[in-house]
């Protein structure tokens, strides 16, 4: 189970929202062949999406999706309410779909790296060379990313992302950073040799083949930095405990070359 939490989060959450859904279906027969009393269509939705987040928790996955599992069901029937077209529903799923094209094609979705997170980064950026190059694999809307930037203007960032919406978003915002650039790029396409710092965010998954490309391609002395997520039998140089509700903590390998 663990494996499939790892491999297809978006497939696993979009299972328990079926799951829930049935649960309430059955339930709402069973109450029906006894008493009279129906409950509103809100109240139904909450309860799917109490389930919905319920099983999400117990399977493994993010407090993230727990919390789309949760509001999907509600905002969905609140919506259903209002005149709004039936393409709107579908541009909804698009545009989610979009968003997080990384969880099916490289098995990422989208995490937002924290400003607690960013201040510790600052930190560790602050004792690197005043002209360093940095990278962030898998940039999302690069909030992170125009951050640094604009903290050390004279160093040079790069951040590349596959999911077409965050990739819009990050590459409008970077236009008028001149030491920040964006591409449309999957990581494993991308040359990690020019870079004095390589900074991810991904899941479990990638890690392992992560760490094979960073020990081919990245030069002796340059920083791998990774948020949470461990290489699997490779213990980090340094770890950097943030106190976050995530628990989030950054791993730092200093590569030999």
């Amino acid at each position: 189970m663990l494996r499939v939490v790892r491999r297809y989060p978006a497939l696993l959450a979009l299972g328990t929202q079926l799951g829930a859904t049935l649960l309430v279906g059955v339930a709402l027969y069973l109450a029906a062949q006894v008493a009279p009393w129906r409950p509103t269509w809100l109240a139904v939705g909450l309860s799917q999406g109490l389930i919905a987040a319920a099983l999400a928790r117990y399977l493994g996955l993010s407090r993230w999706w727990c919390g789309l599992n949760l509001l999907f069901a509600p905002a969905l029937l609140l919506a259903s309410g209002a005149p709004l077209p039936s393409w709107f529903f579908l541009g909804g799923f698009v545009l989610v779909l979009l968003l997080n094209w990384n969880s099916f094609t490289e098995q990422v979705p989208l995490y937002l790296t924290g400003a607690g997170t960013r201040q510790h980064l600052v930190q560790v950026l602050r004792e690197q060379p005043e002209h360093f190059r940095f990278i962030d694999l898998g940039c999302g809307p690069a909030g992170m990313l125009l951050s640094l930037a604009r903290q050390f203007p004279q160093a040079h960032f790069v951040g590349v992302e596959t999911a077409p919406l965050s990739f819009a978003i990050a590459w409008l915002r970077a236009l008028r950073r001149g030491n920040c650039q964006v591409r449309y790029q999957s990581l494993w396409r991308t040359d990690l040799s020019v870079f004095d710092v390589v900074y991810c965010f991904l899941s479990p998954a990638p890690m392992a083949a992560l760490w094979v490309q960073a020990c081919e391609q990245m030069p002796a002395g340059s920083l791998l930095i990774s948020n949470t997520f461990e290489v699997p039998g490779q213990p980090a140089d340094q770890l950097i405990e943030l106190h976050d509700w995530r628990n989030s903590r950054l791993l730092l390998w200093r590569m030999r070359g």
